[in-house]
């Protein structure tokens, strides 16, 4: 009996101590991660889990050095993403987005605070790296009411003494996202308020070799759910009683399945309402002989996104010629796109020599050729020629960066549009596609 008990409490009762993730083996735990199904389909898969000790420590030492190389007394981090790169906790993330109750200020010795939800101070206790826990970042209406700037001047006085005592008293301080009050407390203590997402952004989009890792495994864990959607459509969809939701809803329990957290958008979309591209998915109930297309956007195992997207066509009939062209179009697309990313490219040199959309196609093209993804859409952004702003992204790629290669090709007052997107490392000497999922063989023409 004791020895059942005990396995109960372990998430892997196979392993020891520790998880292959460098973790403690106990269901117990506060610290939140993959789950027992997820461990099990990546052993199968033959992948190898993160040092997640070394990747925590690899954040905290690539931010403090962006810190130092910018002359930057500290790094004051309010946005849930960054919080969670820098630390590797979380804490009620998408009501923190809205309700922004953390910060971290990182200095630039290397010095870590986090201020925490005040009944909730030990959700990093897992890390050492953090070294304190307090409370009273909570700069919103909502919770402070009339008094928000007196909690700003102590919040502000409590940054100030900090980096007196780990920055020599640098005042350049660089701020991701804040509330006026705090804002203006802080200008009040005489900080000179510095770009803190320049920061952030750069840090996160260059991944190491265990976020690397991390990202296989959270991929893994999003086309299995994908599968299971597939599945779950095209059994359900002849039936002519299962709706858009019904479809998502299918994604989302799998992700939340294998320790993923949440889904950022709700783009699925199906038959007619797939153009124009952004209608989120609702009632409608899905067609035989439609388009199904999404665009997954979802935050996995580890915290890291997976975004990408696939069109299906489902039913007896065979898909238009102009669905099949529409279809390989994009792929060519995405295809031609991917054989320019390597080490050293520039930017603007991925907007000037990409693949051209038909002139039909580009008035519903998508809003980015390219965009950084890690935990969640990052810098950079690449450009259409049409959209790109000189001087705004001029900047060559670096292996480690990981980019998601978009196509979305619909006419104007078309039936349908075709959505996909790839998600692709760069590797030292070119790139590696991490994105396995295969495009339906019917809309490509192949069956």
């Amino acid at each position: 009996m004791t020895q059942h008990y005990s396995d109960t409490r372990k998430i892997d009762p196979s392993r020891g101590a520790m998880l292959g993730d460098n973790t403690p083996n106990d269901g117990n735990r506060i610290e939140i991660g993959p789950t027992r199904l997820a461990l099990q389909e990546w052993a199968a898969a033959g992948l190898v889990q993160p040092d997640l000790q070394a990747m925590r420590r690899h954040r905290w030492e690539r931010l403090t050095r962006h810190i130092v190389e910018r002359g930057y007394g500290g790094l004051l981090m309010f946005d849930p993403l960054n919080i969670r790169y820098a630390t590797d906790s979380t804490n009620m993330q998408l009501w923190n987005t809205h309700n922004p109750f953390r910060a971290v200020l990182l200095c630039a010795d290397g010095y870590m605070v986090i201020w925490d939800y005040k009944n909730s101070p030990f959700l990093s206790e897992f890390n050492p790296l953090v070294r304190e826990a307090r409370s009273g970042a909570d700069l919103f209406y909502f919770d402070r009411g009339d008094k928000i700037d007196v909690a700003a001047d102590v919040f502000s006085n409590e940054v100030r003494v900090l980096l007196q005592e780990h920055a020599g008293g640098n005042k350049r301080l660089a701020v991701d996202k804040i509330m006026l009050h705090g804002l203006r407390a802080l200008e009040a203590q005489g900080f000179e308020i510095m770009e803190g997402e320049e920061v952030t952004e750069k840090s996160r989009s260059v991944k190491g070799p265990d976020e690397i890792l991390a990202m296989r495994c959270a991929n893994h864990a999003c086309e299995t759910a994908v599968a299971e959607m597939e599945k779950f459509a095209r059994e359900n969809v002849p039936l002519g009683n299962t709706s858009e939701d019904d479809i998502w809803a299918v994604l989302h329990a799998e992700n939340i399945k294998r320790g993923g957290e949440w889904i950022e958008t709700r783009l699925l979309a199906s038959g007619p309402r797939t153009n124009p591209w952004f209608q989120e998915c609702g009632p409608r109930i899905t067609q035989p002989n439609e388009i199904i297309s999404f665009d997954t956007d979802l935050i996995g195992a580890y915290g890291i996104c997976i975004d990408i997207s696939r069109s299906w066509w489902i039913g007896d009939q065979k898909p238009t010629d102009a669905m099949v062209y529409a279809m390989r179009h994009a792929h060519e697309h995405i295809m031609t796109n991917m054989e320019m990313l390597k080490p050293g490219v520039t930017i603007p040199e991925l907007t000037a020599n990409a693949h051209k959309l038909d002139d039909k196609f580009m008035q519903q093209k998508y809003g980015c050729l390219m965009h950084g993804v890690g935990l969640c859409d990052e810098w950079p952004l690449v450009a259409y020629a049409d959209k790109a702003v000189p001087g705004a992204f001029d900047y060559p790629l670096e292996a480690g960066t990981v980019l998601c290669v978009e196509a979305l090709v619909g006419e104007v007052g078309g039936d349908f549009s075709i959505k996909l997107e790839d998600q692709v490392l760069i590797t030292e000497d070119g790139y590696e596609n991490l994105t396995t999922y295969p495009f339906d063989p019917a809309l490509m023409g192949e069956s």
